[in-house]
């Protein structure tokens, strides 16, 4: 993933200041009005159909004519970026299938599986001859790894959850540490032709695919390389040197990164946030060790008390790799809510955040003939204007979130 954005790092620095400040000036939230509270679970379903369908129409590039065998989705709507220099859309391009065809059983989104299977490592700017998965950024492969196991996960298909463990093994484990080497003693290096860094992007997404290697090992047979153990104690290993290196114990801030200096970069972005919570929620899952539990909670809430710096709702994110920030946290913050053991007064404040910021998009960003969302929560893009595909996805995102999200 390309490390950021000239307009995503002017809005790091506001993150960082509140980061830095512990938020002196929370957001508050007001509470989901009754218009707001009275849209039922068939709204938002329609909603989630709307805009995947509208995911496959705009931008997957097979789609159009001339272009029949571009298993992959672009860059940009109706063929106006056909880049292929940014892989690491493409598994939350497929996450969305992957949402859409467990809601539904529409066998149009199981269709795309074996497609984008071809497709994206063809496509992927950086392959090896040895490997077309592979890429210069960790993390990247990373999310890819991610997408492959919810493929499995949806499908019992053990091929793809297998390529995703060799990620795992051969690519990401094997950027650790080492421990002994200073500043960082230890952590998942986050791009591997670039002077060394350990990020929260590589960090959290690696303890993820840790932990779910872990919970589906026995699926994967006799030849599954490593102990089970193995897995669950490195998803623990790096979980933990994030939380001691870049998660502010006071604030809930997910720091950036930690460079050769041993210097922290301070931007705070949602989508680490995101994957932190993540993994300390399913690592309390495993675990049943309520730390993980309270650290998750801690995350999420500087997310809604300090981030949520726009009426509300978070930034507005137009394209590029912040266009797909937001939707990565709202993913893995949906399961957080729907945990049992969340407390009651958690539970309806992070209730009402997720539902006040889907209406918003819904209401205000969507456009209702295409189904396209810009990243501007209160501006839905114009019938003929192009929309980036980091963008799009966090509104697919965020309206699957609202289709598993639970009741009390």
């Amino acid at each position: 993933m390309k490390n950021l954005l000239i307009t995503v790092f002017f809005l790091s620095l506001t993150l960082q200041l509140s980061a830095e400040t512990g938020g002196s000036n929370p957001v508050i939230v007001e509470k989901t009005t009754a218009s707001l509270a009275e849209k039922t679970p068939v709204y938002w379903q329609k909603m989630a159909d709307g805009m995947s369908q509208a995911l496959i129409k705009h931008f997957w590039g097979a789609n159009f004519k001339g272009y029949e065998n571009r298993f992959y989705f672009n860059y940009g709507s109706d063929l106006s970026n056909m880049t292929t220099n940014h892989y690491w859309p493409q598994a939350h391009a497929m996450d969305v299938m992957v949402d859409a065809y467990m809601r539904t059983g529409s066998k149009q989104y199981l269709n795309i599986y074996p497609l984008w299977w071809e497709g994206a490592p063809k496509f992927n700017f950086a392959g090896r001859e040895e490997d077309p998965w592979w890429n210069v950024f960790v993390d990247d492969m990373e999310w890819i790894a991610l997408a492959q196991i919810r493929m499995f996960e949806s499908t019992k298909n053990t091929k793809y959850l297998k390529k995703a463990r060799q990620t795992y093994d051969d690519w990401v484990w094997s950027t650790w540490g080492p421990e002994d080497e200073a500043p960082w003693f230890g952590g998942i290096t986050w791009k591997t032709d670039v002077a060394k860094s350990k990020n929260a992007c590589s960090n959290g997404p690696a303890a993820l695919i840790a932990a779910r290697l872990y919970n589906f090992y026995d699926a994967m047979g006799k030849k599954a390389g490593k102990p089970k153990q193995a897995y669950l104690n490195e998803a623990i290993k790096i979980y933990t040197w994030e939380k001691n290196n870049l998660f502010d114990r006071q604030t809930g801030a997910v720091y950036d990164s930690m460079n050769g200096e041993g210097k922290i970069t301070k931007w705070v972005f949602s989508y680490n946030s995101g994957t932190f919570l993540g993994a300390a929620h399913e690592l309390y899952k495993i675990t049943g060790d309520k730390q993980y539990l309270a650290d998750a909670v801690k995350a999420a809430n500087f997310v809604i008390d300090h981030l949520s710096i726009n009426e509300g709702v978070l930034s507005d994110a137009e394209g590029g790799d912040g266009g797909l920030f937001h939707g990565i946290f709202f993913r893995y913050f949906v399961k957080l809510i729907n945990d049992p053991a969340l407390d009651s007064a958690n539970y309806n404040k992070f209730r009402d955040y997720i539902t006040h910021c889907a209406t918003v998009m819904a209401e205000q960003g969507v456009n209702q003939k295409t189904m396209l969302y810009s990243g501007r929560w209160r501006k839905a893009p114009a019938d003929d204007e192009s929309v980036g595909l980091t963008s799009h996805l966090t509104g697919c995102m965020l309206m699957e979130a609202m289709c598993v999200l639970k009741h009390r």
